[in-house]
């Protein structure tokens, strides 16, 4: 099965009370440009993640979670000091801490720093034909000029609310030599 792979760069998801403390009470995320999957935007926003050893900006993608989340890639982890497990998205409980600065106030955030695990968004119709069920871990193969490479240990998130695309952190990215969106191939 041939699918688009995304690059994933550096951002963070915020809850509503956290929005709330780095942007003013009553808050609503500015929306810069839609992502590909469905509901999903960038944002105007930006936040401070402050780390040990340095700090960087990084883009807030909205909507609001239910908790705080902060993506980077273990690069971008390396370099301001923070423990960030390889996690599926979204499950947040003993990652990684940070601080976060925005214009009115921070956040000491006591778990939330990951590298999101590459995974394959996958719509039930797409999947059914692939024959691939939730949660399964299929491979990805990618082709370029510089550096072919097969990703082992993607795993399918089957969900009516995507876009079937495989995401990749930027570390990954680089090590397959691409940029931009590209297409891939999924092995079961």
């Amino acid at each position: 099965m041939n699918v688009i792979v995304e690059i994933s760069a550096r951002h963070l998801h915020l809850s509503q009370e956290h929005l709330d403390i780095l942007f003013g009470a009553g808050y609503q995320l500015t929306a810069k440009k839609a992502l590909s999957q469905p509901g999903q935007f960038a944002c105007e926003e930006k936040v401070e993640v402050v780390g040990p050893k340095a700090s960087m900006k990084m883009s807030v993608l909205g909507p609001v979670r239910p908790a705080t989340q902060v993506e980077l890639s273990l690069t971008d982890a390396r370099s301001i000091g923070v423990k960030a497990p390889i996690r599926e998205s979204g499950v947040v409980e003993g990652s990684g801490a940070c601080k976060l600065v925005g214009p009115c106030g921070e956040v000491e955030l006591t778990e939330g720093v990951m590298v999101a695990k590459r995974h394959l968004h996958i719509i039930p119709e797409d999947a059914e034909k692939a024959g691939i069920v939730d949660k399964q871990i299929v491979k990805l193969s990618v082709k370029s000029e510089e550096r072919s490479i097969i990703f082992d240990d993607v795993i399918a998130r089957v969900s009516s609310k995507a876009a079937t695309a495989v995401h990749l952190d930027t570390d990954e990215a680089n090590a397959a030599g691409i940029s931009g969106t590209v297409e891939g191939e999924i092995i079961l």
